[in-house]
């Protein structure tokens, strides 16, 4: 790692302090000295698995910087490249002209967003608890949670892109910033396709008030707009925005990819067709159940009942569809994690879903397993029991004051 990679690395756990700092959470000379040395070690710790190289890496991502390096960086855009969308390959078109490695670029940006999900949770957080510390906690405790760590400073993956932006864009409507919150949806949803896992929320919010029709329109609009720069460089503009239909059919047509899905527990099926049509049923199922529960009880909406409707979004729908890879939870890991800072008697729930998904984790990063992915399927089913307990009881309650504050 050079210089220059030391520096950008820094200037990250410094702006991650700047964030906390913002938000006059750092008064204390205690506070600012504790978060000092624990985001401090939580950027050396990065540092140290920087130079770590995964397949992923090293047969995808390098392979695409190398293509716009060689095919004229940005020009390049309006030519087909790789299976992720073109607001992620804007970046490493830019990557293309930094004399730096690439593999410390990509790693950058994710770690970089890391922090951006950290200050995403401690804003959702925000509206339910007072104490700094807990804020603090719960901002440092993102850059710590192992899959976070894993996923962008080992792995070289970039789900916290899509779920900083759909966290914020959540904070934005629950604190009557619509349109800000519909564009961040829809940025969101340009970065991963996987940010479909929680957008149902979205009409959760609709239920609620915070959104009219209009609103909705900023969506298409916003991504019209991220993916113009493309167009422009002469990619057809009718297989840009649709290159995710496109690109369902590279996720595999296995049942499950190490994945802590339905799949890791019903094992041995022999109509792989048949299963695939029902899990993405079931799934679908599952998600207007939550949302026609919502819509009866729309009076009593709160934003307990927005938080819990989203952590059984992220968690229902990834276990019950086929053909999930390892990563898949990732929004479900943050969910837990935010809701046990606001529902203490819960910590327990982070826990289960971190083993959960590090059991695929480690099938991928290891090559092997460390226990059958059914323990975490069934971890993540007990977790969906419980959400759905908490969300019913959110619903039954007008303002779940318990857990709120005002605003």
């Amino acid at each position: 790692m050079g210089f220059t990679v030391f520096v950008l690395l820094t200037v990250e756990a410094l702006f991650a302090l700047w964030l906390l700092n913002r938000e006059g959470l750092l008064k204390k000379y205690s506070y600012f000295v504790t978060a000092l040395i624990l985001i401090a070690l939580a950027f050396l710790l990065r540092a140290f698995v920087l130079p770590y190289k995964t397949l992923d890496y090293q047969d995808f991502l390098s392979r695409w910087v190398e293509f716009f390096r060689v095919n004229g960086g940005f020009k390049a855009l309006g030519k087909p490249v790789g299976n992720y969308n073109v607001p992620y390959l804007y970046f490493l078109a830019l990557f293309s002209y930094i004399p730096v490695n690439d593999l410390y670029l990509i790693k950058l940006l994710s770690i970089l967003f890391d922090v951006l999900l950290a200050y995403g949770v401690m804003k959702l957080l925000s509206l339910f608890k007072k104490s700094p510390a807990v804020l603090i906690a719960a901002f440092i405790s993102v850059l710590y949670l192992p899959t976070v760590f894993l996923n962008g400073a080992v792995w070289g993956q970039c789900d916290s892109i899509y779920a900083a932006l759909a966290l914020l864009g959540i904070y934005c409507a629950l604190t009557d910033r619509p349109c800000l919150s519909m564009a961040l949806a829809a940025l969101s949803f340009g970065f991963k396709l996987q940010a479909v896992f929680i957008l149902p929320v979205y009409a959760v919010l609709w239920f609620m008030g915070k959104f009219n029709w209009k609103h909705f329109l900023l969506f298409p609009l916003t991504y019209i707009v991220l993916v113009l720069p493309a167009v422009i460089m002469g990619r057809p503009f009718i297989e840009t925005i649709t290159l995710y239909f496109n690109q369902t059919g590279s996720i595999g047509s296995g049942l499950n990819y190490s994945s802590p899905s339905v799949f890791a527990i019903l094992t041995g099926i022999k109509n792989e067709a048949l299963a695939s049509k029902l899990g993405i049923a079931a799934a679908f199922i599952f998600m207007l159940t939550v949302l026609g529960l919502a819509l009866w009880k729309r009076k009593n909406l709160s934003r307990s009942s927005v938080m819990w409707a989203a952590l059984l979004f992220t968690l229902g729908i990834p276990f019950l569809l086929p053909h999930m890879h390892e990563r898949y939870f990732f929004a479900a890991d943050i969910m837990c994690l935010l809701l046990s800072f606001a529902v203490p008697e819960l910590a327990g729930a982070a826990v289960l879903c971190q083993f959960a998904s590090l059991l695929g984790y480690h099938a991928y990063l290891k090559r092997a397993y460390l226990l059958t992915l059914n323990y975490g399927a069934w971890a993540i089913f007990l977790l969906l029991i419980i959400a759905c307990v908490f969300y019913v009881f959110s619903l039954s309650k007008k303002n779940f004051k318990k857990y709120e504050k005002k605003c």
